[in-house]
């Protein structure tokens, strides 16, 4: 068994070689909050906005424990929104490291309202967003690489590829 194992290669991609890579599992993030009257229009329908500002957070705080840094947020896309979500639902926000480059990350997050009372539980949302990790002057800074684990996480990793790579080709359109 042991020479089974020694013969598996970890998966590491991106991030600063020097630092030690991290699992995907030691950033994930789960944010949950109870939509009140305050979070939605006269209708009782959370606002698209108060949403968005929770996929932030909860993807914000996934890049941070991935950087030990703080962060911003480049960009956020492919916000998708499924279904709506309720005054009283509980909303819980899952955010994962799916890629890294040398500064910035992107962390994936996935939205689901719970009925408390029926206990129905809906896929609302996902989106990806993009941070830059900054060091004490406020510069970007280098990032740990991630270390993969499992074949959902290369598959998470290629996507997240393909979606950085499009945003490079926007970015040096517009330029």
């Amino acid at each position: 068994m042991a020479e089974q194992n020694a013969s598996v290669q970890m998966d590491v991609r991106g991030g600063d070689a020097r630092l030690a890579g991290k699992r995907a599992i030691e950033s994930q993030m789960e944010l949950s909050q109870q939509m009140m009257p305050s979070d939605a229009n006269p209708l009782g329908n959370v606002h698209g906005g108060v949403i968005m500002k929770l996929i932030d957070e909860a993807g914000a705080l996934a890049a941070m424990r991935h950087a030990r840094r703080p962060v911003v947020t480049i960009t956020m896309d492919s916000v998708s929104f499924l279904s709506p979500v309720r005054v009283g639902h509980l909303l819980s926000l899952r955010g994962s490291v799916n890629w890294v480059g040398k500064t910035s990350l992107e962390v994936g997050v996935r939205v689901m309202a719970e009925n408390p009372i029926t206990g129905e539980i809906m896929h609302t949302n996902s989106a990806y967003a993009v941070y830059v990790a900054l060091d004490d002057q406020g510069k970007p800074c280098s990032v740990p690489p991630l270390v993969l684990e499992s074949a959902e996480e290369r598959r998470r990793w290629d996507d997240a590829e393909e979606r950085q790579r499009i945003r490079l080709q926007r970015t040096q359109r517009r330029e």
